[in-house]
């Protein structure tokens, strides 16, 4: 009898698991696994016979004579600490103000939420629009040198342009997660702390950022990695421009691999940013744990 609930069970799993797990094998893990190996060889993406072994050349030639990938990381870099810290710092006090009793916060909760809907590529072109002819437009009819700067035409403009979408797109997800974690603190806390004299900035500081930390967790994680992983905004405003200025780590990747046909060297650059992604991460999220067990 046992015998039969136990194969009764494992078949119950296998039919409701297996084929998620399936997909997942044959989507994620392998590709994942091939990468590797595909990391040792010079191989142009095409023929799979022709895939030459060369050991460490392609991590070498990485760190020694590509300057334009670590040009690329340090982009990324920097727009994934300025996206991150705005995207956040919005979220959260998009969260603080639909929190309050006013009659039309979940009307506004839904417009802050609407750009998370629309795609990477679409969104990036309508913010094309927006700089090229949108800007150019206010910026003759009212003077204003804010409008007539070239927004997606400078390193420095550019990588602002870029950071302003994805801080529009993404601030309103993380402003959902940050309100039911709000809602969730209990009332007796804050107006106990009222009754005792405390400002609403002690109030943040000392009730609402600890007892929100594990959202924080959550949407430091998100936030971070998708800044990392960040290749449709990057490629429909600027396709990496002016010159190789604003291109991301994933447009450099994506341009080794499947247009220079190089698919040994890009997938070994994209193993080198896979490590450094999970690092980061990893770190994060265990310094933001840390703070919640403190909390």
């Amino acid at each position: 009898m046992n015998r039969k609930i136990k194969w009764h069970e494992w078949l119950q799993q296998t039919v409701f698991v297996g084929p998620g797990l399936l997909i997942f094998l044959l989507i994620v893990a392998v590709p994942f696994f091939m990468g590797f190996y595909y990391t040792f060889t010079e191989w142009d993406g095409l023929d799979l016979n022709h895939a030459k072994w060369v050991g460490f050349q392609n991590i070498h030639r990485i760190f020694t004579d590509d300057e334009r990938f670590w040009t690329a990381f340090w982009f990324t870099a920097r727009f994934t600490i300025a996206a991150v810290i705005l995207t956040n710092v919005m979220g959260l006090l998009l969260a603080m103000l639909l929190t309050r009793n006013l009659k039309s916060r979940n009307v506004l909760r839904t417009i802050f939420f609407l750009p998370n809907v629309i795609g990477g590529l679409l969104l990036g072109y309508i913010w094309y629009f927006i700089y090229v002819r949108g800007f150019a437009a206010v910026g003759e009819a009212t003077g204003l040198e804010f409008f007539s700067l070239p927004w997606l035409g400078t390193p420095t403009t550019a990588f602002w342009g870029i950071v302003n979408v994805f801080v529009w797109q993404t601030a309103g997800y993380m402003m959902i997660i940050y309100i039911a974690a709000i809602i969730g603190i209990p009332k007796d806390l804050t107006e106990a702390a009222r009754i005792d004299g405390a400002s609403p900035w002690q109030i943040f500081r000392s009730i609402t950022i600890p007892l929100i930390m594990p959202a924080i967790t959550i949407c430091l994680f998100l936030t971070t990695s998708n800044a990392f992983r960040m290749f449709d905004l990057n490629l429909s405003l600027t396709a990496g421009g002016p010159g190789y200025a604003s291109e991301s780590i994933a447009l450099n990747i994506y341009r080794e691999a499947l247009t220079n046909n190089r698919y040994g060297l890009g997938t070994a650059k994209a193993m080198i940013f896979f490590f450094a992604v999970a690092l980061i991460t990893v770190t994060q999220v265990w310094f933001t744990k840390k703070k919640e067990v403190e909390a």
